[in-house]
């Protein structure tokens, strides 16, 4: 029987008053929480696994307010979710709850709040893989580290490695505004492994290192390796990260 093993964190960073970020992994969410040690959970590989992030706005009131609503309906939602059009509806779903929650322009200190979320729906041999906003997915096959999901970012400047901007997200408008969430498939087998992020993790830390990272170590080990590395490059934002690994029994 094959199971997937997931190692999870969530950590304010060094500049930022508070975490605005949520993950959820199956029924288990993280939402707004400090932690410094990967915390490692196991699921069967079999009823549709959810592990994705959420990035709640930055400059934007209740940023971790959206990003919890997020991930708490994920983690509902997720035995659910079976094919791309069920991960779409989910995600379209979230957006929705988000601008009701924000109340529109009479919202008040939750008006314009918004997230990002992209994460991965395991299923029995199939992953799909999907995102909103500028989180991001990676494969992280022996070969080397490889982003799955699709930014939703502006065009870069010469010499400009990262953005803050993005041209889509979940919420984040004072109007109600759908999203077109970016769902792709392919194919899983043990020893497949992932790294779903916000860019707390992807902004300071070069791709190269965190492939070197994951080269070196296994996941729990991984994960906080890949959190230092952001703190020691500043810890400009909210970290999250989640590292899922397939595996036989």
């Amino acid at each position: 029987m094959s199971y997937v093993a997931v190692s999870a964190l969530s950590h304010p960073g060094l500049v930022r008053d508070k975490n605005e970020d949520s993950l959820v992994a199956g029924p288990w969410t993280l939402c707004a929480t400090v932690t410094e040690n990967p915390q490692t959970l196991v699921f069967p590989l079999g009823t549709p696994l959810v592990v994705a992030v959420a990035d709640g706005l930055g400059g934007h009131p209740g940023g971790e307010v959206a990003s919890a609503l997020v991930a708490r309906r994920f983690a509902a939602l997720g035995p659910a979710l079976s094919g791309a059009d069920g991960v779409r509806d989910a995600v379209e779903s979230c957006n929705r709850a988000v601008y009701a929650a924000a109340g529109g322009e009479e919202g008040g200190d939750l008006a314009m709040m918004g997230t990002t979320v992209a994460g991965i729906i395991l299923l029995p041999d199939e992953l799909l893989v999907f995102n909103v906003g500028d989180s991001r997915v990676f494969a992280a096959p022996r070969d080397g580290l490889r982003q799955v999901s699709v930014d939703d970012s502006p065009p870069l400047a010469p010499g400009q490695r990262t953005t803050s901007l993005v041209t889509q997200c979940i919420g984040g408008a004072p109007h109600y505004r759908a999203v077109a969430p970016h769902v792709t498939a392919t194919p899983l087998s043990p020893g497949d492994r992932y790294l779903v992020c916000t860019d707390g993790l992807t902004d300071p830390v070069l791709e190269e290192e965190i492939d070197a990272v994951l080269r070196e170590h296994d996941d729990g080990r991984a994960a906080f390796e890949l959190w230092k590395a952001a703190i020691s490059a500043g810890g400009p934002d909210n970290i999250t990260l989640a590292l899922v690994r397939v595996a036989d029994d």
